[in-house]
């Protein structure tokens, strides 16, 4: 079957423009003139550009170019899945109101902090779903665990939300997560931000091919864009509200001067995506499968099943993650994330094969040693005490954490990455938080007087 052909109409636009010696009385201020090297397609919303709220011309074209690749519904956002995951909140609180419901959303604990800030602006309530094993960086939840939780629901929630693949690599039945909540009329809304090249991949591992209603990417993380290009899709299937009321739900959030750099970008990424990148994935995921089966007869001990991330269990070698990473930056190699206990390496298509032979040698250069044992725990269940909006209007300040036992959390500090939070607005600190929110390197709290 012959490949539809897929053109770039934000790209040939901004292309067009800045070769035209066009005289620019508009935003932004730079002029097109020489800075970093950028700013000769750096637009703004001029005649013929488009307007990314309000797509009708080439934003819109684009948009449906990704959309077909996609097969679903897609919007861009220029902020990163972090906008797109406030609008998807958004259209879910919009959904369960025009249904005359208050919206309650299910979800995994280790929820991206920008799904804490949505919990505060849009309002909805939080029924947690807590890691039964791990660390806070991951939260299994199987599709019987889910069934047992709904099934024994007094008031079911307008969603279960949950964050696949997770920063340490571990994906989720999601088709299997879709069955259940289908069963029981409840929205699935997937943080998909670091798997964006799963819909490549043979068959295709994306949510939303797997059963979703909604989700976000994040085109940057994983596939070849500038920083901050991210997905909306929206399922087929999903209630219409959110395909209509995507746009607006976008906007609610978003910047009115979204980047022309990375909607190019976001633009160019599709014809690229449609011509043979199939291909250059499976070359790619077919390497890292043979470093993870050589790392694993050195003795290394690998955590999660996503098929372009490496996330090395630090201690089991004998070695912290901090550790490693001083070794690999040795060797001029740059690793996604490291505490104590894990090493996390994100690779993409674009890394060469030069690349992976280096990270290669290195990691099988590094001698084993006696495993860490540490017995801290690696998370702890928090007392609530109140909602996170109810927590975040109160009265509040700042406060060391060795200094903030017995005091009720306002609004989480969060490092990022991995942006995952210890504990979160409404919550107690007691000694058990205390400790490991020292041991995962937070310092300060913002505390309810």
């Amino acid at each position: 079957m012959k490949k539809s052909v897929i053109k770039t109409p934000i790209s040939d636009f901004v292309e067009k423009y800045a070769l035209s010696s066009a005289v620019r009385f508009h935003m932004p201020g730079h002029k097109g003139e020489d800075f970093t090297g950028s700013e000769i397609f750096d637009l703004t919303e001029i005649d013929g550009a488009d307007s990314l709220y309000q797509a009708s011309g080439i934003i819109a074209e684009s948009e449906d170019n990704a959309s077909e690749i996609f097969g679903c519904k897609t919007f861009y956002s220029t902020e990163g899945s972090s906008l797109a995951i406030r609008a998807m909140m958004r259209l879910i609180d919009l959904y369960a109101g025009l249904k005359g419901e208050k919206t309650t959303i299910l979800a995994g604990r280790n929820a991206h902090s920008t799904f804490l800030s949505s919990a505060i602006a849009i309002g909805f309530k939080v029924e947690w779903i807590y890691p039964e094993k791990g660390n806070y960086l991951s939260c299994e939840i199987t599709p019987r665990r889910l069934g047992k939780i709904l099934s024994s629901s007094k008031k079911l929630p307008a969603a279960l939300y949950i964050t696949s693949p997770d920063y340490s690599g571990n994906i989720a039945d999601i088709k299997g997560l879709a069955e259940i909540c289908k069963k029981y009329g409840v929205i699935l809304a997937v943080d998909n931000a670091h798997g964006a090249y799963l819909k490549f991949l043979t068959p295709s591992s994306h949510p939303i091919d797997l059963g979703a209603d909604i989700c976000v990417d994040s085109a940057h993380k994983t596939l070849p864009c500038l920083t901050g290009g991210a997905y909306l899709h929206i399922s087929n299937d999903a209630p219409s509200v959110f395909a209509e009321r995507a746009k607006n739900a976008l906007a609610l959030f978003g910047s009115t001067s979204p980047s022309y750099l990375i909607l190019r970008s976001l633009d160019k990424l599709n014809a690229y995506l449609n011509d043979g990148f199939k291909d250059k994935l499976r070359k790619t995921v077919n390497a890292v499968s043979e470093i993870k089966r050589e790392l694993s007869e050195k003795g290394y001990a690998l955590i999660g099943s996503e098929t372009l991330k490496i996330t090395v269990d630090a201690n089991g070698y004998g070695y912290t993650g901090k550790e490693l990473n001083a070794i690999l930056r040795s060797e001029n190699i740059f690793s996604e994330f490291y505490d104590d206990k894990l090493l996390v390496l994100m690779i993409s298509p674009e890394n060469s094969d030069e690349d992976l032979i280096k990270l290669r040698n290195a990691l099988l250069s590094i001698p084993r040693k006696t495993p860490i044992i540490d017995l801290s725990p690696d998370f702890y269940i928090p007392k609530k005490i109140m909602e996170i909006k109810e927590a975040a209007k109160k009265p509040s300040y700042i406060e060391r954490v060795e200094r903030s036992v017995g005091k009720v959390v306002s609004e989480a500090i969060v490092k990022c990455p991995p942006a995952v939070s210890v504990v979160v607005g409404g919550e107690l600190v007691d000694e058990k938080v205390k400790d490991l929110l020292i041991k995962y390197g937070i310092e300060e709290l913002i505390l309810v007087k």
